[in-house]
């Protein structure tokens, strides 16, 4: 079987990342999209659970995909679920570049861990989720940034704010 980790923090989860599930759940037998907790993002707009649920909601049409999440290593994440791929959606050279060093830095923990990179849409190329978080803080248009689910969350917690 082959199996593949898609991990990000998805906060939120952007039409984009769908683009990118969908397209990378033909390519594997199950394609594991995984929250991971990223010391770096502090202010997350929403939980890990609540990305988790808005996750499996946004994804719930593609048959082959699971929601998860995570907070350690990547490598012992892909160990302990026994895929040894690694699916990054790419927007810019700019994300190539970081994504590129990760991914060397990946297969020196661990020679078996493939990364496998899958280019964006250009319709989503400027979709990120800093970029919709920055719109809903000041009620700017996401409707086709996000999923409708996703959309309705956000708009529930700016609501609530």
């Amino acid at each position: 079987m082959r199996r593949a980790v898609c991990p990000g923090s998805f906060d939120p989860v952007t039409n984009g990342h769908i683009d990118i599930f969908e397209r990378a759940s033909h390519m594997f037998d199950e394609l594991i999209i995984s929250v991971f907790y990223n010391p770096g993002k502090d202010k997350a707009m929403f939980t890990m659970e609540e990305r988790v649920e808005m996750l499996r909601e946004a994804t719930k049409h593609i048959p082959n995909v699971r929601v998860t999440s995570f907070s350690g290593l990547l490598n012992e994440f892909c160990k302990q679920e026994k895929a040894p791929f690694i699916v990054r959606g790419l927007r810019a050279f700019s994300d190539f570049e970081y994504e590129f060093q990760r991914a060397l830095l990946i297969k020196s923990i661990d020679n078996k861990l493939e990364t496998v990179f899958i280019m964006t849409n250009a319709q989503y190329s400027y979709v990120s989720s800093s970029g919709v978080r920055e719109l809903s803080c000041f009620n700017g248009q996401i409707k086709d940034l996000v999923p409708p689910c996703v959309e309705k969350k956000i708009k529930e917690r700016m609501a609530n704010k």
